[in-house]
């Protein structure tokens, strides 16, 4: 399952994020992955200033994660000429959640018992001259050939507000939580997000945060209606984590912990709708080619898109690789 965390800044999505990757540690293999501006998930999970620094970004590997997702596809000439929306297709390979492969191997680092990929933070070198989104867009590539199967999980913390609309990486999740705290700007991103999604299906559900009392529950349900699934009551275990002092989940308060296996329950009853995954990122790709990768490329890369290829449960066991 491919699990989003999305909010307005500052509603606690990191810290909300990092502790449910924790949580779905003991029910199956996992991988988080930081796609927010702001890189703060490796420092969530427990790991010091110098380690959480250290990690190797995914934008900085991105030549080398489009030659090795590429393989034998014959649609695809060079790896040059694939972008952030290029799906699979029969000869690309494709990734399991653990594996061996070599973009995990560059990229992705345990912290805390945590499998953690960060897609770098934006640096003086990028401003004025790109966007954040062309560093998120590695984590596009790669959900777009991730093989996931049912009790393997991914979770990424995303960018905050409605800014994953810029491209098709909102329709990579199976399940998307938006954090919304008990204000008037949190439930107003999570309308513009909702508005958003509702037309592409997007599995959304609202998670309250920072709940002091009964009247900050209705508040939430009032104005987000069935999309509250749960909230987060104030937390001084969060407190402490969010003061650097990240201790075991065993110490989370009761109510919150019931929270993370409430979650886990909702994400375990999604269902996958391969052939929807597979219908937005044909039609993001050709979106994309048409206003500016194909002038970018040289070529028609809307000839990229397999018609006939779908990723789904029956490749569960097959190999990484289409071809091999």
């Amino acid at each position: 399952m491919k699990i989003a965390f999305v909010g307005k800044g500052g509603s606690g999505k990191t810290t909300l994020a990092a502790m449910f990757a924790r949580h779905l540690t003991g029910r199956g293999p996992v991988l988080a992955i930081d796609a927010d501006i702001n890189q703060h998930l490796a420092a969530a999970l427990g790991a010091p200033a110098s380690v959480a620094a250290q990690l190797p970004p995914l934008g900085e590997h991105l030549p080398e994660i489009k030659e090795y997702l590429r393989g034998t596809n014959p649609r695809i000439g060079s790896a040059a000429e694939m972008v952030k929306t290029t799906p699979p297709g029969t000869g690309s390979r494709l990734l399991r959640v653990v594996e061996d492969n070599p973009v995990y191997a560059a990229c992705v680092r345990d912290v805390n018992g945590v499998r953690v990929a960060a897609t770098g933070a934006f640096t003086a070198e990028d401003l004025g001259v790109s966007c954040y989104h062309s560093k998120v867009g590695a984590v596009e590539l790669l959900l777009n050939h991730l093989q996931d199967g049912p009790g393997e999980y991914v979770v990424v913390d995303m960018t905050a507000g409605a800014d994953s609309f810029a491209s098709g990486l909102f329709t990579r999740f199976d399940r998307t939580f938006l954090v919304c705290e008990p204000t008037l700007r949190s439930v107003g991103v999570y309308r513009q997000y909702a508005g958003y999604a509702r037309d592409y299906g997007v599995a959304l559900s609202v998670v309250g945060n920072k709940v002091e009392d009964a009247s900050d529950v209705d508040f939430l349900r009032e104005h987000v209606g069935e999309d509250l699934l749960t909230w987060v009551s104030r937390s001084a275990y969060v407190r402490r984590a969010e003061r650097g002092a990240v201790e075991p989940l065993s110490q989370l308060e009761a109510a919150n912990r019931a929270v993370l296996a409430q979650l886990a329950v909702a994400v375990d009853d999604t269902v996958q709708d391969w052939d929807a995954f597979a219908r937005h990122a044909h039609e993001f790709h050709r979106r994309n080619a048409v206003a500016w990768a194909n002038d970018r490329a040289g070529v028609d890369l809307t000839a990229q898109i397999d018609p006939d290829f779908r990723l789904g449960p029956a490749r569960a066991g097959a190999p990484s690789a289409a071809t091999a």
